[in-house]
């Protein structure tokens, strides 16, 4: 009788058969299924030879042929198909199997899941992988939630195949039910801002210098060599070098200007709505791919709404260029502690306790928004787990500091050449509105109290107050019960719409 397999993949797409292959090649018996048969053979064929695949044509096969407890990875599509699987999977599995999503599933989901497995006596883990296919295949970063209980079984087998930076996986436990595939939805985000703002700077520099996309490239590459290293910045530099083999200009010129997403953004940026966390820098991003496919929109606006601008003429080339990668840098930076700000915030409220730091560490390796600056992420919450804003950790600080006046240069440079930069843009902005002294929500306060009753508070006193502004405008001190059940001023007088 053979030996049972140690981990097992359902479903043989791209991410799937990669990720089995890799369990292969660091020796581990994977039990491999799809359900279409062809598949399977397909990666018999091409990889069989790679280590010890266990193959079978029902799942009720597949399932018997895992040593216990079963530890089972699905990767099929996100939604419904994931259910189908985990339906088809309960009734053959015993206490204590692990059953693994590692698609990209919504978080909520996942804690759905969660306890639906739990009842059956069974442990679900939702798990962000991050590196795309190649590095489901080398070694990518994996953020595992669930049990604690299921990670001692699972983990070792996690970390072995995990990207190592320093000889440390990029694999950590990361929180009960969603916490896993929450923080691999804010990566997602993270994402987006990070190329949003990379789009950015390459726009800047072709409308400000006129430098071509092989010019530019150059440009990226230098860019990778210093503090800005990272994937993301590496990738570009070769789009950018490549040329069209049909017509010999440039790739980047001959795309269709219309970004698309799989929706990991945008449920970034709604959570972040639900949490009162403000991720400018990534809502910012996310809205930019929708404008970008806004096609009647933009179709009506070209050639009637003016610009009013001049042609730009950047006096001094390589002083503008690295004006521009310190607004990059101070840019990312932002986006980055946006992110862990809103990790944090969900942390508290579904009770994770995440490790900001460890997450850091974790993306380091393996994931797209890997870079090196991550180091210094995580040294800043190895100094202080619970920093309030990585912004004001001394490094950063001081980073992004030195790089204000060239930030505002880019921004009003940009603005005053009609060149959109709606993520480098926000991500100033929220750096000026968080380190204000005071902001006009005072106004807002007022202005709410005004129309809807809806109270405010003082500075120079405490509690709740509420102006009769449409009486004698007499100021009354409230308890927190009152002001919450206040009723609006007369319609007559105000529009009670909540605000």
């Amino acid at each position: 009788m053979p030996e049972l397999a140690q981990i097992g993949v359902t479903g043989l797409a791209v991410m799937g058969r990669n990720l089995a292959r890799n369990f292969a090649r660091h020796g581990h018996r994977v039990a491999i299924h799809n359900r279409t048969y062809a598949k399977t053979e397909s990666l018999l064929a091409e990889a069989g030879s790679e280590g010890t695949f266990v193959p079978s044509r029902s799942m009720a096969d597949f399932v018997a042929s895992l040593e216990r407890p079963r530890r089972v990875i699905i990767m099929v599509k996100a939604g419904p198909a994931t259910d189908a699987v985990i339906e088809e999977l309960i009734p053959l599995l015993e206490t204590d199997d692990i059953v693994i999503d590692a698609g990209n599933a919504h978080f909520p989901d996942t804690i759905r899941r969660e306890a639906q497995l739990k009842e059956h006596g069974l442990h679900f883990v939702g798990s962000g992988v991050s590196g795309g296919e190649e590095g489901a295949l080398k070694g990518p970063s994996i953020m595992p939630g669930g049990s604690r209980k299921s990670y001692e079984s699972l983990g070792p087998l996690l970390e072995d195949i995990a990207a190592k930076v320093d000889g440390e996986p990029c694999c950590t436990y990361v929180g009960p039910d969603g916490a896993g595939h929450f923080v691999k939805m804010v990566h997602n985000g993270i994402e987006y801002a990070d190329m949003q703002l990379i789009a950015e700077a390459y726009d800047l520099i072709k409308q400000g210098t006129g430098a071509s996309a092989a010019e530019i490239a150059e440009i990226f590459r230098t860019w990778n060599e210093g503090d800005l290293e990272s994937f993301l910045i590496e990738i570009t530099a070769d789009v950018l070098a490549h040329t069209d083999a049909e017509s010999g200009q440039a790739f980047v010129d001959l795309i269709l200007d219309q970004a698309e997403q799989k929706g990991t953004g945008r449920w970034t940026v709604q959570n972040a709505l639900d949490l009162g966390v403000p991720i400018t820098g990534i809502a910012e991003a996310t809205f930019a791919r929708a404008l970008s496919g806004s096609l009647p929109q933009r179709e009506a606006a070209r050639g009637k709404l003016a610009a009013h601008t001049q042609a730009w003429d950047v006096q001094d080339r390589d002083a503008f260029v690295e004006d521009v990668r310190q607004a990059l840098y101070a840019s990312k930076v932002v986006a980055y502690s946006q992110g862990f700000d809103q990790i944090a915030a969900a942390s508290a409220e579904y009770g994770w306790d995440i490790d900001r730091g460890a997450m850091a560490r974790i993306w380091r390796g393996g994931c797209i928004i890997r870079a090196r600056f991550l180091n210094r992420i995580t040294e800043a919450y190895e100094r202080e787990a619970d920093l309030p804003l990585l912004l004001a950790d001394d490094y950063f600080a001081d980073a992004v500091g030195s790089s204000l006046a060239a930030w505002r240069r880019v921004v009003a440079g940009a603005a005053q050449n009609g060149i959109p930069t709606p993520a480098f843009s926000s991500s100033l902005a929220y750096y000026d509105g968080v380190r204000a002294e005071r902001l006009p929500a005072a106004l807002i306060q007022a202005q709410r109290d005004f129309f809807g009753a809806h109270t405010y508070r003082r500075v120079d006193k405490p509690g709740s107050f509420h102006t009769e502004w449409s009486a004698d405008r007499s100021e009354t001190a409230l308890d927190d019960d009152e002001a919450q059940t206040l009723p609006p001023e007369p319609a007559e007088k105000s529009d009670p719409t909540p605000a």
